[in-house]
């Protein structure tokens, strides 16, 4: 029996049609529409859910967390998924140019940056980038003082380590004396800076450009005296700034919180406020409070609600207010916004010239357990906890 009879025979005996293949009724998707598909799947954990997908909570969830995460690192798929972003999941933002200063103050790489000589004729010199390198590298020498940091640096490590200190994406403003580090692994610290000039002479005019020689300290047992300049660019590169150890930033809010007299000036106000907006999308929120701070009195701070898109553009009813006194009002208010990070509203208002704000000070929390954490404040007792969103308490850490 030849092969086409047997295989003739195969089909013939397939009463229940095992072997019938039925064509698509759908045109197979694109790169794009596979895209959407996947995007729509995180919008609808949102509908369902009404918060972001979170890690560690599921499998399925921890695969939405993950795509979002990704996304929000790609410019290109945000842009193509702009309108269909309709939570705001992504973190769009349009940057508006109005004028040449205004693309020369966003000069967020530095690419204005440097001589502009030769901008054009790069045939036989290295790049600005190559020469900060080499000024990085090529300055550095042994620190016949270093058994005065080496402590200072096992520190950090183990606070870098045990989560008290974070890695931070590094920014100009991050560059600054006492702070440390991270440049290819190397923990390094910029112990001071003599600044020699402050205004650079380029063809398009004077800028402002910050330089001097500084020195820093290499956990490596090496220092240098680079420039600034090369410093910021190299860090710029491949760099992350490393944040304060946790604790003491709290142990030095909460000392200077807890030292009130009665001879004391008042300093601000922390507020909470509910809002009355008439929107669905805001009605329809539990627990929605906004944690804020003013230097004149609450009802002064909030008499044209309406207008601004920091009160989600309607009136608020102010629930309760604190009085502040000897400290910072800025840290507390910085303070309670970490502790209730998690639960942070995330909704776009648009002010009365159609533009778009996000704002970050509105909270899903219940009135109770806020006040409990301005308690745990004050007592200096904040550090043995943290706010689960997801069950609404306060926990032992």
């Amino acid at each position: 029996m030849d092969k086409k009879t047997v295989l003739d025979e195969i089909f013939a005996s397939d009463p229940y049609g095992i072997l019938n293949v039925k064509p698509s009724t759908s045109p197979p998707r694109n790169e794009d529409e596979r895209l959407v598909a996947s995007f729509q799947e995180i919008n609808d954990f949102y509908e369902k859910n009404t918060r972001e997908p979170e890690q560690g909570k599921g499998i399925q969830e921890h695969q939405l967390f993950s795509r979002l995460k990704s996304l929000r690192e790609n410019p290109l798929k945000m842009e193509l998924l702009k309108e269909y972003d309709k939570y705001s999941l992504l973190h769009y933002e349009l940057k508006e140019y109005n004028s040449l200063d205004d693309i020369l103050n966003d000069d967020s790489l530095d690419l204005l940056g440097g001589n502009s000589e030769g901008l054009y004729d790069l045939k036989h010199i290295s790049s600005v980038d190559e020469r900060a390198s080499a000024d990085f590298v090529a300055r550095r020498k042994s620190c016949k003082d270093f058994n005065k940091y080496e402590s200072i640096f096992k520190e950090v490590q183990n606070d870098l380590k045990n989560g008290k200190r974070k890695l931070l994406q590094f920014k100009e403003d991050n560059l600054r004396e006492g702070d440390f580090y991270v440049h290819n692994g190397i923990l390094l610290l910029l112990e001071k800076v003599a600044f020699e000039k402050e205004v650079q002479q380029f063809k398009s005019g004077p800028r402002i450009r910050k330089d001097g020689r500084t020195r820093v300290i290499f956990e490596n047992g090496t220092e240098s005296n680079m420039l600034y300049r090369s410093l910021y660019k190299v860090l710029l590169a491949n760099g992350k700034s490393v944040s304060e150890n946790v604790d003491k930033v709290n142990e030095k809010f909460i000392e200077k919180f807890s030292n009130i007299t009665d001879e004391d000036k008042e300093a601000g106000y922390i507020y909470i406020l509910k809002s009355k907006s008439d929107k669905e999308e805001i009605k329809e929120i539990r627990n929605l409070y906004k944690i804020g701070f003013s230097k004149v009195s609450v009802e002064e701070r909030t008499k044209n609600a309406k207008q601004e898109p920091t009160y989600l553009m309607a009136e608020v009813r102010i629930v309760i207010t604190y009085k502040c006194f000897n400290m910072n009002p800025q840290k507390l208010e910085l303070l309670l916004h970490n502790f209730f990070g998690k639960a942070c509203l995330n909704i776009d208002i648009f002010d009365k010239d159609g533009n778009r704000h996000t704002p970050r000070e509105w909270f899903i929390a219940p009135l109770d357990v806020i006040e409990q954490a301005v308690q745990y404040i004050i007592t200096g007792e904040i550090v043995n906890f943290k706010y689960d969103s997801f069950s609404e308490q306060i926990l032992k850490r």
